[in-house]
């Protein structure tokens, strides 16, 4: 290939990722309203090691977030959940930076009106490993400077003990999602 061809694929391919960009930043999409995004999802994926999977939904319902996960893989009891910083999945998880916390609260139990963002407390697995999980959080929100939109969703190997700062002494990282906008 001359300099040339390579310049002009460097130049299509540009664009071509540009005009992808584009499509995605332009128009409202056909799942957002005049207040938002109202859905989100990520997909739990295993970490280096790990066999923990699932699928978690966030649901926008005015100042409320539902939140909805379906886990499986994990040893039986509890173990911390929690939005993160990035939106980065890596082999042990730590991509994802800390717990989203934009108000610089001290980390607490979900219950907590000074919290992380991000602090959901604990998932509860059965005996076969499997966590279902619903709750409704006054934090959480798909829009704004503050949305969960593009976070890091994380599993975590331990029980959150609620109070140890800044990370509730969780452990290891077990399995990272992104949330995503989801069609609502």
């Amino acid at each position: 290939m001359t300099i040339k061809q390579g310049l002009a694929a460097l130049a299509a391919s540009t664009l071509g990722f540009c005009a992808f960009v584009g499509f995605f930043n332009s128009a409202p999409a056909q799942h957002e309203t005049a207040g938002g995004v109202t859905k989100a999802v990520a997909i739990l994926t295993p970490t280096k090691g790990s066999e923990v999977s699932g699928r978690v939904t966030f649901t926008q319902s005015g100042h409320m977030v539902h939140v909805h996960a379906e886990i499986k893989g994990l040893r039986p009891g509890e173990h911390g959940f929690h939005v993160h910083e990035f939106g980065v999945w890596s082999e042990d998880g730590m991509a994802s930076g800390g717990h989203f916390n934009p108000e610089k609260h001290p980390h607490a139990g979900q219950a907590s009106n000074k919290r992380h963002v991000g602090d959901l407390g604990n998932v509860k697995a059965n005996d076969n490993g499997v966590a279902v999980l619903d709750l409704d959080d006054p934090h959480l929100t798909l829009h704004g400077a503050h949305s969960i939109i593009g976070r890091g969703l994380v599993v975590h190997a331990k029980a959150d003990d609620l109070k140890t700062q800044p990370t509730g002494d969780a452990g290891g990282r077990l399995a990272v999602g992104v949330i995503g906008i989801a069609k609502p």
